[in-house]
């Protein structure tokens, strides 16, 4: 066990015949006493200020702890916030590619059926045009034709009989 200041000032030596001077060595002991009480004063603040700094350091170190959890939880997130988006952009070009080709299919559809309905349009101005040729070709050769002449012939003959009717 270390000594105390009270050890060594309550240290007796004994004495001898041709000793040293007991004053001289009371100072001594006395000034020994008084550094021994102030390395004893210091080495207990000195550990005060350990035992704080190293509860700073605790702090701090808690703090580091929390930051790095922070920081990985941080980069975690962002990854799956990454992924994430990833994810939705391809499902946003997999749905636009899906419209486009739907919106492809239905043009397709509707042009094929535009262009049957042309077909089908210029089909029937075709039978038309026929039908109309016959039509008019009848009638020029119904004009044409000796029966018109007695037709005409015919309706001067009524013509005559409903103005002899009405006079």
């Amino acid at each position: 066990m270390p000594l105390s200041p009270l050890d060594i000032h309550n240290k007796e030596f004994s004495r001898s015949f041709r000793g040293y001077d007991e004053d001289e060595v009371d100072d001594f002991l006395e000034r020994i006493i008084q550094d021994y009480e102030g390395l004893i004063r210091t080495n207990k603040e000195l550990e005060e200020k350990i035992e704080q700094l190293n509860e700073r350091l605790q702090h701090f170190m808690n703090i580091e702890e929390s930051l790095s959890k922070s920081i990985i939880i941080a980069q975690e997130t962002a990854e799956e916030v990454k992924n994430n988006a990833k994810k939705e952009a391809q499902l946003i070009i997999k749905e636009s590619e899906k419209n486009a080709d739907r919106i492809i299919s239905e043009a397709l559809q509707k042009s094929r059926k535009m262009a049957m309905e042309v077909e089908e349009i210029q089909r029937h101005a075709a039978i038309f045009r026929a039908r109309f040729r016959s039509l008019i070709q009848a009638q020029l050769e119904l004009l044409e034709s000796n029966e018109w002449r007695d037709f005409d012939k015919d309706a001067t003959k009524v013509d005559l009989e409903i103005r002899e009717a009405t006079s």
